[in-house]
């Protein structure tokens, strides 16, 4: 593993040191001391794994293809955001939009995340080992989340496809969304799922998905759309 000190380093200084390793052929990566500085370790389309030994700002990891991330800290907001594959496994807590409009691969949050975790999800997995806020899952179109914790309010909100786990409380429901029995196979996704992030399993899940009455507009339900808009 090669190790760089980030010290004193500006965000653009840092994240073209990280494409010069990647170009000269390193496959790990460690950079210490990123001093919660935003926009690190964005549009990398590399298979490296790269480590941030301390906390990141907002967009962190953003547009990413392929790497493995890991920070040993805390995220602001949009962590991961559009990723299409790799991993990205934060250790502490991540801000708002964390996992926005991802497309692929898995984001992990050991703590807690904020509001609009998986806002327009397109694919992919999000676990969230703690609390997330409301709005978790606006809109989102395909993909699989899992929260140990609690939801907030509006979970699923105009939800089209995907499917959202949920260990503990949910505040509220959002418009089109339900709750259905889980399946043999969606306890050994998650059993299996959780492992590979290292996560203790042993909550009473609740399956979330779209009730499908706002996939086509109807004006006999009119009030619906309303509330949805």
């Amino acid at each position: 593993m090669t190790t760089r000190d980030c010290e004193g380093l500006t965000t653009r200084e840092i994240n073209l040191l990280v494409r010069e390793l990647v170009a000269a052929g390193e496959t790990e990566v460690c950079l210490r001391n990123p001093g919660a500085r935003h926009n690190l370790l964005v549009g990398l389309f590399a298979n490296v794994r790269l480590t941030l030994e301390g906390s990141a700002g907002y967009f962190c990891a953003g547009m990413i293809d392929g790497p493995t991330v890991t920070i040993d800290g805390n995220v602001g907001w949009s962590v991961a955001e559009n990723m299409m594959s790799g991993q990205v496994k934060v250790k502490g807590h991540a801000g708002s939009s964390t996992g926005a409009t991802i497309r692929g691969g898995t984001l992990i949050v050991h703590g807690s995340a904020g509001a609009r975790t998986g806002i327009a999800m397109k694919g992919g997995t999000i676990v969230v080992g703690g609390d997330t806020g409301y709005m978790t899952g606006f809109m989102m179109q395909r993909g699989t989340m899992i929260i140990c914790g609690d939801a907030g309010e509006a979970l699923g909100d105009s939800l089209y496809l995907g499917q959202i786990f949920v260990g503990g409380t949910i505040a509220e429901l959002g418009n089109d969304a339900v709750i259905e029995p889980l399946t043999d196979e969606d306890h050994t996704f998650l059993v299996d799922t959780l492992a590979r992030a290292e996560i203790a399993n042993g909550y009473d899940f609740k399956r979330v998905v779209s009730g499908r009455r706002l996939w086509n507009f109807s004006k006999k339900e009119m009030g619906l759309w309303i509330q949805a808009l």
